[in-house]
């Protein structure tokens, strides 16, 4: 017994300084550091004007033998014309689903054959068309390419079809309290200019499009000198620039609808609260106006933003999660488009917690302005844009849509691989000028999307005297004051 007693207690004590040692090896505050970032090497490309306007850019990378093709068209939701909400939507949804001799079904089989991809959307200020072949397949889905820019048919039963999708995809939307919250928030920041209509249109307005609408917005937008076309992957420039003017050297040049919409209003505080009875959690978005993506400050703003809520800082995160338990997640976003942009943040938390989450949001916009950044925050944050970027141009489809965003926004390209150097650029001195210049606190919009009732009552003692009620039921995006008649 006496043995046992005495081995117990050197094992103890063997084991408590080993506990002991790696205690002290085990970092106890700080994760390791990232590791140095590699070289990034960004495979050569060409830019070039066809005499019709249309700007091509071929990028070759043999990595794949794949082949990316990508068209931006300069219109979007922006250029939707008023009481016609959801025309470029509509329009864009509609390019594939029947072109040149091909009906929706055919496309899709023949697209289905070569194992390719096809797709059309729109967005905010611009249209796209996006095909993915192998390279033998190239000057097919090249093609396919130029019927649907160029040739849409717009066949009257997929028009309704794709009605009837939209109706019931805003049907849901209005059901969704995140999505209620999002286009309120941006209503209340960009007013009425186009940035703040909803893309996605009314009931009203999807109901009213009619196919002259479509065919209308397609010939005044899809021309040549509208549009931007990317083909990236295993293909010389010469062998992409052939079939290029064999699809679209033919296509006409037009006269282009000028854009000149009125500036968005200048940022005001302002609370909206959307009233749904029955819930339990309450959806926040709090932000205001920004800087559209060719603003020089654009680099260290962006880096502000992530600092604030973004991947590789998120002092957001840090409160209402981890410190507050009030949140399963938290984020800021810097939306920039073509004419301007905003600064958003959001989150959703428990009924009884919304003014205490609110306040902590509004803190941090003001801490960002108060206090100068420090240099482990800023590093942390370029270190993950750095070492993510990469990911960003794995496929040939990436490296499409990351060339022609430069074009898009009127930027140069050759700065594409010096995105380490812009990144790495910035310092605390610029951050803490930004935040000073950029982030208002005192004239944030405010939307609030839960049951009022649980919680109105105390935005005034949290300095959100003035606060607009609207129940879900009555919300109107179109009315000033958000409100049906």
């Amino acid at each position: 017994m006496r043995v046992f007693s005495i081995a117990a207690l050197v094992l103890t004590v063997a084991t408590t300084a080993a506990v002991a040692q790696t205690a002290q090896q085990w970092p106890r505050e700080f994760p390791p550091r990232p590791l140095q970032a590699r070289a990034m090497v960004f495979p050569p490309f060409e830019v070039k004007t066809l005499a019709n306007g249309l700007t091509v850019v071929v990028v070759s990378q043999n990595e794949q033998p794949a082949i990316s093709m990508r068209m931006i068209v300069r219109a979007g939701s922006a250029q939707d014309p008023k009481g016609k909400l959801g025309l470029a939507m509509l329009t864009a949804a509609l390019l594939d689903q029947g072109a040149g001799a091909r009906s929706a079904q055919q496309l899709a089989e023949e697209v289905d054959f070569m194992g390719a991809a096809l797709g059309s959307g729109a967005g905010t200020d611009l249209s796209f068309i996006n095909t993915v072949v192998m390279k033998d397949d190239y000057l097919n889905g090249l093609g396919i390419m130029a019927d649907v820019a160029r040739r849409p048919a717009f066949v009257p039963a997929e028009i309704e079809r794709q009605r009837q999708q939209a109706l019931s995809a805003l049907k849901v939307a209005a059901e969704d309290p995140e999505s209620v919250a999002d286009l309120v928030i941006e209503r209340l920041i960009f007013g009425f200019h186009p940035y703040g209509m909803p893309g996605s249109g009314t009931a009203d307005t999807i109901r009213g499009l009619t196919r002259d609408d479509f065919v209308a917005f397609h010939r005044q937008y899809f021309v040549p000198n509208n549009a931007l076309l990317a083909v990236v992957g295993d293909i010389t420039s010469a062998d992409a620039m052939r079939g290029i003017e064999q699809q679209f050297g033919d296509w006409a040049r037009g006269t282009v609808p000028p854009f000149a919409p009125t500036d968005p209003p200048q940022p005001t505080r302002r609370v909206v609260v959307i009233d749904r009875p029955d819930a339990v959690q309450t959806e926040i978005r709090v932000g205001h106006l920004g800087i559209p993506r060719k603003h020089d400050d654009f680099e260290a703003v962006s880096q502000s933003v992530k600092i604030l809520g973004g991947e590789g800082g998120n002092r957001l995160q840090g409160v209402l999660r981890s410190s507050r338990q009030l949140t399963y997640g938290a984020s800021a976003d810097l939306n920039t488009y073509k004419w301007s942009g905003a600064i958003i943040a959001q989150t959703n938390t428990q009924t009884p917690n919304t003014v205490e989450a609110l306040r902590l949001i509004v803190d941090e916009f003001a801490r960002l302005q108060r206090d100068k950044v420090s240099e482990n925050e800023l590093e942390a944050a370029q270190a993950y844009a750095v070492g993510s970027y990469p990911l960003s141009i794995e496929t040939p489809d990436q490296l499409a849509t990351q060339v022609l965003n430069m074009l898009f926004y009127e930027l140069p390209v050759d700065s594409l691989p010096k995105f380490r150097e812009r990144i790495e650029g910035v310092s605390p001195e610029e951050i803490q000028r930004i935040a000073r210049w950029f982030i208002r606190p005192d004239q944030l919009s405010v939307v609030l999307v839960g049951n009022a009732s649980a919680f109105i009552d105390r935005l005034k003692g949290a300095g959100f005297p003035l606060v607009e009620r609207v129940p879900i039921s009555r919300l109107d995006l179109l009315s000033a004051d958000f409100l049906k008649p």
